[in-house]
């Protein structure tokens, strides 16, 4: 396709949203923050061994402080006049840390280069953040990744999961949109605590059979 015809579908906007690279730098912005508060199942084990967090990644496009919208399948947009305060997979991490640490259900977690002597760590690669239309009325916060528990005395990958939310927002008004943004984190960070306990819990016990109930 010509550099002018690329141009012109990149001028394409969508009410209450602009393109990638779209609107001034000098544009007024509104800041969102999410702060989900996430509660770990009871039912999730309590461990005996210790996790680091390694730094998420994610494509440039997906991990931004722009806030992603797909119209349509094949095309990705922002919201105009609007920005996260943090990156998503800065949020991802945070609320991670934080619901772990708060459960109790472990005697040690910390982002990776805190200094403590971790048993596992885990490795996340961000796929999806963005407000997805998928053919609907309205967007839903669509949040997708991949998550890896390595252990950490001989780097083996004690198991691999992909993890997806989409929570439906209550509007196309971009508040609305950044609350279902809070809710599709809280839902699938609570998923990935759960898994992340389940699945270090069956491998102490694979491990270290005479040392478990």
């Amino acid at each position: 396709m010509a550099r002018g015809a690329v141009a012109a579908v990149l001028c394409v906007s969508l009410a209450g949203c602009s393109l990638l690279g779209g609107g001034s730098e000098r544009e007024r912005s509104t800041i969102y923050a999410p702060d989900p508060r996430v509660g770990i199942d009871p039912s999730a084990p309590a461990a005996s061994w210790q996790l680091s967090l390694s730094p998420p990644s994610g494509a440039r496009s997906i991990d931004s402080f722009r806030i992603a919208v797909r119209p349509t399948p094949g095309e990705l947009q922002v919201y105009r006049g609007a920005s996260w305060a943090k990156t998503p997979t800065d949020m991802l991490q945070d609320a991670l840390l934080r619901a772990l640490e708060d459960s109790g259900k472990l005697p040690s977690v910390a982002r990776q280069g805190a200094g403590i002597a971790a048993d596992y760590k885990l490795v996340v690669d961000l796929r999806r953040f963005e407000a997805d239309y998928a053919g609907n009325a309205v967007p839903a916060a669509t949040i997708e990744f991949n998550a890896k528990l390595i252990h950490a005395i001989d780097q083996g990958i004690v198991d691999s999961r992909t993890f997806h939310a989409a929570q439906p927002a209550a509007g196309t008004d971009i508040g609305l949109v950044v609350d279902a943004f809070s809710r599709s984190l809280e839902d699938v960070t609570g998923e990935l605590a759960h898994w992340i306990l389940a699945t270090g819990d069956a491998h102490e016990r694979e491990a270290h059979p005479q040392a478990r109930r």
